[in-house]
């Protein structure tokens, strides 16, 4: 006997049946897919369908149906999850799109000196004029040599919004890529996004669109998050396939435009907000209104959290990593403890630099260094080439790979024992690694500085200077943070994973974040100057709170308003919001 169609199946089936109809009538479409809904399954259903319905004469005509992913890692995911299907293309946006600029070199070639900072490179090189240079794109990182031109990341997106703009070019990405679908559509590039509808939506012309993806899950600053349009059919999957009931109640309140279903109304589990609104203590200040003020001492967020930790495992949670993820939307509780007490002082308020990996140096490091080490470790030769984006490297014999890992057995001892500065410039002596150009233009910057700090140095220097000396230790403390413990990770996809249960410490120290006051906006709406700054907490919160699939518990360290704790109340229920004790420690 069949197991009789869930709710929340029967909400994702309606949901396809309206894309598959989309598509049946050429009608570009935007599919979205809440926290849990279950999008890439929806993604892989469509090109399934597109490939049985269409893929023959897709092929017989050369085309193919183009599908853009967020990371590599999805590339591949799609890439397995269809067998490599020939009539399937996904790939990266800049790879896409290079799929297509490339067999337009004159244009391109025209283009280049008007890029940005291109002018100056080119009379860098004594270069007036490219010639018939063969303008390359393949590592990312800017080259002029007298036979080509090799383009940055953000140069290929530039090109491409340029070339939407001619009608040749259109009809040819028409006439390769009939279906163009997009994953992730709110982390894409604004700039190309805008191209999209202004050429072929604005004009009822062009390739089917397909979006899929979350406007309020767009937590990277660079993306062009929600995407409206007249001719956009807009098609909303109501359903959470991760997280039990009271978790799902939670997000449709906080959520009412998208309410879900759950999967299984019946499954045990749980949502609770505890705050600290009872301690007694001098709660951190800053000048006009810094980005501690509210927060209880760094001695106290450690003991709440103690605290909660205690009690939580005494009503059963199980803190095993891989039962249980503590996610920190805080810098008060953990960073002396985690072992990069220096790079945090170094950066100050400026936290999204080394938070986000928005320095140049700790970004490469972290995303390209600290992985391909582990990637040599594993002896995943290739992943390791492909993380130091060091292209067909030259190993022809025995002694080549020899070579290779000398240097990685060095690099690993020098990153145990050595500084940032000295891993750097172990790095930059090695002919067959790529050190990216950003990283390069710093490190030259602070030499021509000189050894000494100066009066009216530049804070990015002055920064450099002090990272350079910390122990390299402390990077991969950094690295294990961001990668464990916030929703920003990169490399192991946090923002897309589920865990059995999820503590989300929420606190001060994030210029650019405040949790409490993003609570006391929902209701009235930000002011009209800070809506940026609301959807960015907002999204926030609810990535975090969206990853458990059975205990969700917030901890609060940050004083909550009477507004604040009433929308919290609202939201949780007034059983859910648990005031902690003035003196955690004696509890």
């Amino acid at each position: 006997m069949n197991n009789p169609e869930s709710p929340a199946d029967a909400a994702g089936r309606m949901a396809l049946e309206r894309v598959f109809e989309c598509l049946d009538n050429r009608r570009s479409f935007r599919l979205e897919a809440g926290a849990g809904a279950g999008k890439t399954y929806s993604l892989e259903k469509v090109l399934r369908r597109l490939v049985t319905l269409h893929g023959a004469e897709l092929l017989r005509n050369r085309q193919q149906i183009g599908c853009i992913t967020f990371t590599n890692v999805a590339k591949e995911e799609i890439t397995s999850r269809l067998q490599a299907h020939p009539a399937v293309r996904p790939e990266t946006i800049h790879s896409f799109c290079w799929s297509l600029l490339r067999d337009f070199q004159p244009e391109i070639r025209a283009l280049v000196p008007t890029l940005p900072g291109w002018d100056e490179r080119l009379a860098d090189a004594e270069v007036i004029d490219l010639g018939v240079r063969a303008i390359q794109y393949e590592l990312g990182y800017p080259r002029v040599t007298e036979t080509e031109v090799s383009l940055r990341h953000e140069d290929v997106l530039v090109l491409m919004s340029e070339l939407l703009a001619r009608p040749k070019f259109r009809s040819v990405m028409t006439a390769r890529y009939p279906v163009l679908l997009i994953d992730e559509y709110q982390d894409t590039d604004a700039g190309f996004v805008n191209a999209l509808k202004q050429h072929f939506l604005d004009t009822g012309t062009g390739p089917v669109i397909g979006l899929f993806g979350d406007h309020w899950q767009k937590i990277y600053g660079e993306g062009c998050g929600a995407v409206e349009h007249a001719a956009l059919e807009v098609v909303n999957k109501n359903a959470n396939f991760r997280s039990a009931s009271p978790i799902v109640s939670m997000l449709n309140r906080m959520r009412p435009g998208l309410p879900q279903t759950p999967s299984d109304a019946d499954a045990p589990g749980e949502a609770r907000l505890f705050h600290t609104n009872e301690w007694p203590g001098q709660r951190l200040s800053g000048r006009g209104g810094g980005h501690w003020t509210g927060d209880t001492s760094l001695e106290a967020a450690r003991a709440y959290f103690d605290h909660l930790k205690a009690r939580l495992t005494d009503e059963g949670w199980d803190f095993a990593v891989e039962r249980t993820k503590i996610l920190m939307l805080s810098h008060s509780v953990l960073a002396r403890e985690q072992g990069y007490p220096t790079i945090q002082q170094i950066y100050g308020q400026f936290n999204d630099a080394w938070l986000k990996k928005e320095d140049p140096h700790i970004k490469f490091l972290a995303d390209q260094v600290e992985p391909a080490c582990a990637a040599f470790q594993a002896q995943r030769y290739g992943e390791m080439l492909g993380y130091l984006d060091s292209g067909r490297p030259n190993i022809r014999r025995h002694q080549d790979k020899a070579a290779w890992s000398q240097s990685f057995q060095q690099l690993i001892q020098l990153q145990q024992t050595g500084t940032i500065g000295e891993v750097i410039d172990f790095l930059r002596m090695q002919a067959h690694i790529f050190v990216p150009d950003a990283v390069i233009v710093r490190e030259d910057r602070l030499a021509a500085a000189g050894p000494e700090p100066v009066e009216g140095e530049s804070r990015r220097v002055t920064q450099l200077r002090k990272l350079r000396d910390v122990s390299y230790r402390e990077l991969k403390a950094v690295d294990a943070f961001v990668d464990g413990h916030t929703p920003f990770a990169t490399k192991h996809g946090v923002k897309g994973a589920e865990f059995e249960n999820v503590l989300v410490i929420i606190g001060r120290g994030w210029n650019k974040y405040n949790f409490a006051q993003m609570l006391e906006w929902i209701d009235a709406g930000p002011p009209a100057d800070k809506t940026d700054f609301f959807e960015s907490n907002r999204n926030l919160f609810y990535v975090a709170c969206s990853r458990p699939k059975r205990r969700l518990a917030l901890l609060f360290t940050q004083l909550l308003s009477d507004v604040s704790l009433a929308k919290a109340t609202e939201l949780f229920g007034n059983d859910n919001v648990i005031a902690l004790p003035a003196n955690p420690a004696a509890a």
